[in-house]
């Protein structure tokens, strides 16, 4: 029972992170002309693999994406932007699938 707490804690911490990271890519498309402004990601990988080390106990941490800039020091690049909604999106439902199964196992264990 305490593992099936520690994972959903985890998965629920994966859902969050993937959220950050969704709003993360909104506010750089929508900064994408904003003269000097830098993309931002979040470092979901090393964040998930500290909350797993601490059962879900940690926050996903927002870092410079590190892109060269352009002329007006602008940084984001919509490809790469897209790119990375793309995969959020897969993570989500993965997540969102490893969530439900849990449950669902929590469920049938209560109830036998």
């Amino acid at each position: 029972m305490a593992d099936a707490i520690q994972s959903i804690n985890i998965l629920n911490f994966a859902l969050d992170s993937i959220e950050q990271r969704q709003q993360t890519i909104s506010n750089n498309v929508a900064n994408q002309d904003t003269p000097g402004y830098q993309a931002n990601v979040v470092d979901f990988e090393n964040s998930l693999a500290t909350a797993t080390q601490q059962g879900g106990n940690a926050s996903a941490t927002t870092v410079p994406e590190g892109l060269a800039s352009d002329s007006n020091g602008n940084n984001v690049s919509l490809t790469a932007e897209l790119s990375l909604e793309a995969q959020t999106n897969l993570e989500d439902q993965s997540v969102a699938n490893s969530l439900t199964a849990e449950f669902s196992m929590l469920s049938t264990a209560i109830t036998g």
